[in-house]
């Protein structure tokens, strides 16, 4: 069948190929069209300068015909190759170990979009229900290829050249016809607002049972209460007696047993519990030595130890520290007042390294402790002097805490305070003695014989340094205060005695009618006066007018005097070298002095307490290189010298390092003589 030969307006799918219609001539359009599909189908290799053959790389490897056709397939999973094949987990309900399957799928990103395809019945209800036009095949609606729709009048079509110009003049036109209205794209995107759905609120409420209710009632009258108090009394002797024969025999015999035996194990075991706690000083105690003494040169420091404190004497002053000879850790310690307008009670305590935190003996008085001494080889005798005039001696053997003898009026005690007690070696008949000094001006010798003790009047201080062996021969308002003295270590009966208004007298139990010789020591009252441990001739005394010297008692003037810049509460010789010494300040300092190594400067000045505390007594421990130190608070506080303050001579190698008094004797003769040469 012939078609006429008319003009045709087609509209074809970009892409698409055209039919050839019999008796029509090709277009333009459909020319141009091939033209492009010839040239998208040429490669990158293709030549057309060498005809219409492909180039083929130098490299490239050359197949065999069955070799291109062969069919290779590889087939692409999702599967994770790095993924564990291997892991099992404990099932607790089947009670095996079962394989577990690891996820192969990794999601990389989700995105929950609201774009819909226009061809789903949604996007078609929106299109209806917005009246938006339908759609037109052209060739940007991607219709399909042999979809033909006329645009244009059905006119002949008499040669090809009308052809050619309805495809090159009229099809613009339409274009732009067809473009002015927005159509939405394949895939339409639409706005839309959602609100979430609010859950209806709902109430409910719970009554629980009432609990039970029983109504009871009864008469109470006598003969009911007296059967209820029986039946209670007979239940508590039950237990009584059930108590009674479940004791344990241990419990019996404890009844039984002294409790001194619980006291003793009691007061060992707080010592275990003090030195574990305090395990620390103790270790500083035995073994530390301070190595920056070497960078210090010749300077030294105390190292705090223990801090002694009783919880009941906090209102009182340390005013009298005394180290035992027998046991190197004990020592007394005398608790009054030097406050006279406020005088009460006092105390005496012993305190021990081995456990600081409570007192080992407690003595309480009703007089202020002024002074005390521990006898030399019985440690257990303890000599008192009070602010009342009294002494008293203590027997730490005996219990109780009232003294074992104390002299009164009828007796012949003293009637000022008393500063100084000192015990002395045994009389001709193997009786124990002591002496004493106090503001009225006389010195005593006390003798314990049997239950009572004998008092003796060694001498009488004046202002004159006139002595009077008798009471009746000397007037009061000659009489001046003794307020320290001390025993020469050598000859039993010769001993100095320090006066409130400064001077010293040397005195002699042998020529108790006058004084051997007086030395105008002081400005202010002499708290302390003290021979040396080694040296027959010297001594060392201290005052309030802030002044420390030192004395041979065959000159009348000081060899060296050392001004602290404080008032010196006291004084004391070291006991293992004769040139060293250390004394307390009310500013709260510790001096320590080395003469041969620095005769004008202390080697160790420290403060030990904090500001506002006055240092009451010092002194040296006997065996270890230790110091107590007293204060107004009521505290003794040890410390630990520094090598550089305890240093020997030194000696040649192979040569024995000399030991003894003859060579702390030797240093203090050296001393001397240099002094006198100045």
């Amino acid at each position: 069948m012939s078609v006429p030969n008319s003009k045709v307006a087609v509209s074809v799918k970009k892409g698409s190929t055209v039919q050839k219609v019999p008796g029509v001539k090709p277009t333009k359009v459909a020319k141009k069209v091939k033209d492009d599909e010839e040239r998208v189908d040429k490669g990158v290799g293709w030549d057309e300068s060498h005809g219409k053959r492909p180039i083929k790389p130098v490299d490239q490897l050359e197949l065999t015909e069955a070799e291109l056709k062969e069919d290779i397939t590889r087939i692409l999973t999702a599967n994770n190759p790095h993924a564990p094949q291997n892991i099992v987990r404990y099932s607790f309900k089947e009670n095996s170990y079962k394989t577990v399957v690891v996820d192969q799928v990794a999601v990389h990103f989700v995105l929950e979009g609201s774009l819909i395809h226009q061809d789903s019945d949604e996007a078609k209800r929106m299109i209806a229900g917005e009246g938006l036009p339908g759609e037109a095949v052209t060739e940007e609606t991607g219709a399909e290829p042999d979809e033909v729709t006329n645009k244009t009048p059905a006119t002949d079509v008499e040669d090809e050249g009308e052809v050619e110009g309805v495809g090159e003049e009229d099809r613009p036109s339409s274009v732009a016809s067809k473009t002015d209205k927005k159509r939405p794209n394949q895939i339409n995107f639409s706005e839309r607002a959602t609100q979430t759905l609010n859950n209806p609120l709902r109430e409910k409420s719970v009554q629980t049972e009432p609990p039970h209710r029983t109504n009871f009632s009864a008469n109470a009258n006598q003969w009911e209460n007296y059967d209820a108090h029986e039946e209670e009394l007979r239940k508590v002797e039950k237990n009584k007696e059930k108590q009674k024969d479940t004791v344990p025999e241990r419990v019996i015999l404890l009844e039984s047993d002294n409790l001194s035996e619980v006291g003793k194990a009691s007061k060992i075991f707080e010592r275990m519990i003090h030195q574990n706690t305090f395990d620390d000083k103790a270790q500083n105690f035995k073994y530390f030595e301070d190595a920056s003494d070497e960078l210090k040169g010749q300077e030294g420091t105390l190292l705090p130890l223990w801090k002694f404190q009783y919880d009941k004497a906090k209102t009182l002053s340390v005013t009298a520290l005394c180290w035992n000879n027998k046991f190197d850790d004990l020592f007394a310690v005398g608790m009054g007042s030097y406050d006279f307008r406020n005088q009460g009670g006092g105390m005496v305590l012993f305190y021990s390294f081995k456990n600081s935190s409570f007192p080992e003996y407690i003595y309480p008085t009703k007089s202020g402790v002024l002074c005390l001494d521990i006898h030399q080889q019985c440690s257990n005798l303890v000599a008192v002097g009070f602010h009342d005039g009294a002494v008293a001696v203590y027997n730490l053997n005996n219990e109780g805490v009232e003294p074992v003898h104390k002299s009164t009026a009828k007796t012949g005690k003293h009637t000022e305070p008393v500063w100084q007690v000192r015990w002395q070696k045994n009389d001709m008949d193997n009786n124990h003695n002591f002496y004493s000094v106090s503001s009225d001006g006389r010195v005593v010798s006390w003798t314990l014989v049997k239950n009572e003790l004998l008092c003796t009047d060694i001498i009488r201080l004046s202002v004159n340094a006139a002595v009077s062996e008798g009471t009746e021969d000397a007037q009061l308002p000659m009489f001046t205060c003794g307020t320290a003295f001390d025993f020469h270590k050598q000859i039993d009966s010769l001993f100095l005695v320090g006066t409130e208004g400064g001077k010293i007298h040397k005195c002699s139990k042998t020529y108790s009618s006058h004084i051997l010789e007086t030395y105008n020591a002081h400005t202010m009252a002499v708290d302390a006066v003290k021979w040396n441990c080694f040296h027959p001739k010297v001594f060392i005394s201290s005052s309030l007018d802030w002044t420390v010297k030192i004395w041979n008692h065959t000159v009348n003037t000081p060899l060296l005097t050392f001004d602290l810049n404080a008032a010196v509460g006291d004084v004391s010789w070291s006991p293992s070298s004769s040139t060293v010494f250390g004394a307390v300040t009310e500013d709260g300092k510790v001096h320590v002095f080395d003469l041969s190594i620095n005769k004008y400067e202390p080697i160790c000045q420290q403060s030990v307490v904090p500001k506002g505390t006055k240092l009451t007594h010092l002194e040296f421990n006997p065996i270890n290189p230790t110091i107590a130190v007293g204060d107004d608070r009521g505290y003794v506080t040890s410390f630990k010298l520094s090598p550089n303050l305890r240093i020997k001579p030194k000696t040649k190698k192979g040569q024995e390092l000399p030991e003894g008094p003859e060579v702390e004797v030797a240093k203090m003769e050296k001393l001397l003589s240099e002094l006198q040469e100045m």
